[in-house]
């Protein structure tokens, strides 16, 4: 009896030992369990997704995220990854049901030694729910709830989805989330297309980003992959053949130094238009895949064209720096690295525009040489003074209204005097020789203004076509007092130019502000029979569905006859084939266009066209500072034209300017401007709106 006594009281005592064990860890289950998240919310997670850029050829050149992320299903991961990451992270993976307990009782172990989270025995469930739910603090509450956490999705998912979730969650470094925008970061490929050593690498990562990244350090990411090929083999996951192959396959990482961002500019004018429509969180998180007008082989070549031109501009003023020879080396810093190479500030700036002449679709943006450095975009945001260029205007005015190429202008000394907020003529003089020394004293310096021609000579009488070829300044002062500044104004206005314009004579010579998208448009309206196209850059864009958001195509609007702009396109040519553009003979193909070089040579233009591209390019310091004496549009803009313009038509066929039904080609004598008769040995022909040829010979 008393056996039996004893016998019960130490059940009863046990059952009320397990009774308080599982009220205690009830309650416990309870506190650590009462604001947990749902794994449901896994199934609904919709991560920010990388927004995707791509050319009008289909080449990915940009993306916009906060995490390099793209999401990729499980079939698409290759075997040899999956193995990779379960011989490093967790080999048991499809044996246990969410953690490890022989792995968790070593850890534990260690972990009391050193009083501290110094060991882990995550599994790779484990580490899903810290990357999905939890935080990263080293704590033994937070890992209680990842336990937790571990046990529901082994029972919610399978072994494939959870592998597939975590493929796509984890981090890789250099901020790539999911193993498809590491692939593509370190290796520029698909998941599918990665061999076994790739494989081994990126499955090395996760544990130490940055530590084992090839790009921090190539011996420890060479130390991390054999130890997970080491892994596999162990495992016989791979056999001796394939360790030695991947082993011995050397790791080729583009290096940070070369990893130099293509079209950066052109990004960001893409990006603020996109916020602007869409928002923040389409951009970032949202997965767009945008289609753009640019031609990524024509950015690159944009983008060299002009660094290379402006890099030896830079160069030749560092040897004149260091000799003394610069004439106002006050302005400049020159400053020398570690290896003694040297860099000048402030160093040259210059932007490069070019469009389909045809649509107005940008194929190429250069906004400046150092989008780190500056992010003002010198394309499309730089209000600059054009210069000569701006007489395209003035001429394009006065053939539209009765003047013609062998038009007489004059090429004679002239100074002006403001009146008001007008300029009135003053005297048919530079040194006003022929007015009243009383009269001249009483007029303030600042009202007094005497242009010249480039040369500082004059020709007197000139026809138009040659005025223009050569860009002789008085005589575009001429023709604009002839057909008023107001008349100018209205033009520009209708062939785009939206900033302020004074209807001053000066005007003509570029006495106003303007952008380079704006003259590249305008120019365009010429090369494209006097039809205006506004300037787009996107053609579509695609949400992460594959749902059609946006789809752009030309705009086209008439704003001068096909005679007029044919007329001015031939005037343009002239430039291009014997004045201040003859450097893009080198084009080797029809071609136009005109440069432009303001007072103490501070901007140089150079803005042209040939029947297929409308490319405008400025050079020029921020700060307003001279480039040097003579150093003009023709010097400085046009080989870097020259040099791109070459390289984008490589693959377009050779083609000509053809004139339109209401033109007429003229033998004319171009010294007098008037019919040449048969035998003529100065006739050139020369084309006309109809009715309004010579008559006289």
């Amino acid at each position: 009896m008393l056996r039996l006594k004893k016998k019960f009281v130490f059940y009863a005592k046990a059952f009320l030992l397990l009774l308080i064990l599982w009220f205690c860890g009830f309650l416990i289950l309870k506190y650590f369990t009462k604001d947990l998240p749902d794994i449901r919310k896994l199934e609904q997670y919709t991560p920010p997704i990388i927004t995707h850029l791509f050319d009008r050829n289909g080449k990915e050149f940009g993306q916009f995220f906060v995490e390099r992320r793209t999401l990729i299903p499980i079939s698409e991961i290759p075997v040899n990854l999956q193995n990779a990451v379960l011989a490093i992270e967790d080999v048991n993976f499809f044996k246990h049901w969410g953690i490890y307990p022989k792995r968790i009782l070593k850890a534990i172990f260690v972990n009391i030694k050193e009083g501290r989270i110094a060991q882990g025995a995550s599994t790779i469930t484990q580490q899903l729910a810290k990357v999905m739910f939890l935080t990263y603090e080293r704590t033994f509450a937070r890992k209680i709830r990842e336990v937790i956490l571990a046990f529901q999705l082994e029972k919610k998912y399978s072994k494939q989805e959870i592998l597939q979730f975590y493929l796509n969650q984890i981090y890789f470094g250099h901020g790539c989330y999911g193993i498809a925008s590491a692939s593509r970061f370190y290796f520029n490929k698909d998941v599918k297309d990665l061999n076994l050593a790739e494989c081994a690498l990126l499955a090395g990562l996760p544990k130490a980003p940055n530590k084992y990244s090839p790009l921090n350090s190539l011996k420890k990411a060479y130390r991390r992959r054999q130890l997970v090929l080491s892994r596999m083999l162990e495992e016989d996951m791979i056999d001796e053949k394939q360790y030695i192959e991947a082993n011995s396959t050397p790791i080729i990482i583009i290096p940070k130094s070369e990893r130099k961002e293509v079209a950066s500019y052109f990004k960001e004018y893409i990006r603020q238009y996109l916020e602007k429509k869409y928002g923040y969180n389409a951009i970032y998180k949202a997965g767009l895949n945008v289609y753009t007008t640019l031609d990524l082989d024509m950015q690159i070549a944009a983008e060299e064209a002009l660094e290379e031109h402006l890099r030896k501009f830079d160069e030749e003023k560092i040897e004149k720096y260091e000799k003394g020879e610069l004439k106002d080396k006050e302005l400049f810093t020159v400053e020398y690295d570690e290896e003694g190479n040297a860099s000048i500030t402030p160093y040259i700036e210059g932007s490069l525009l070019a469009m389909e002449v045809e649509t107005g679709e940008i194929l190429a943006m250069v906004g400046g040489r150092d989008f780190s450095k500056s992010q003002f975009n010198c394309a499309v945001q730089a209000k600059r003074q054009p210069g000569s260029a701006f007489k395209l205007f003035t001429y394009t005015a006065a053939i539209d209204n009765g003047y013609t190429v062998v038009s007489k202008l004059k090429d004679e000394p002239v100074a002006f005097f403001q009146e008001g907020i007008k300029w009135r003529l003053l005297s048919r003089t530079t040194d006003l020789s022929d007015l009243d020394p009383e009269f001249i004293l009483h007029i303030p310096p600042e009202k007094i203004w005497i242009p010249s021609n480039y040369e500082g000579d004059y020709r007197g009488e000139m026809l138009l076509v040659d005025a223009l070829t050569y860009s002789r300044n008085l005589c575009a002062v001429d023709l604009i007092l002839k057909i008023t500044p107001q008349l100018v104004v209205e033009y520009a206005r209708r062939m785009g130019i939206k900033e302020e314009l004074l209807p001053i004579p000066s005007l003509t010579l570029g006495a106003c502000e303007v952008t380079l998208l704006e003259m590249t448009r305008a120019f365009g309206i010429i090369a494209n029979e006097g039809v205006m196209l506004e300037p787009y850059a996107i053609l579509k864009i695609e949400d992460a569905s594959g749902n059609i958001l946006e789809v752009n195509s030309p705009q086209p609007r008439k704003c001068l006859s096909s005679q007029t702009a044919y007329i001015m396109n031939w005037l343009l040519q002239n430039v291009a084939e014997r004045g201040t553009g003859w450097y893009t003979k080198y084009l080797g193909r029809a071609r136009a266009g005109k440069t432009g070089t303001t007072n103490n040579f501070t901007d140089a233009w150079f803005i042209g066209f040939t029947p297929d591209i409308v490319c405008g390019v400025w050079t020029g310091y921020r700060e307003n500072i001279s480039l040097g004496k003579r150093k003009s549009g023709a010097v400085m803009a046009v080989p870097i034209w020259t040099k791109f313009m070459k390289k984008a038509h490589e693959n377009i066929p050779p083609r000509d300017f053809h004139a339109p039904t209401g033109i007429n080609f003229v033998p004319i004598n171009s010294k007098t401007g008037k019919r040449a008769l048969p035998d003529d040995p100065d006739a050139v022909l020369m084309p006309f709106i109809s009715g309004t040829e010579p008559t006289e010979y």
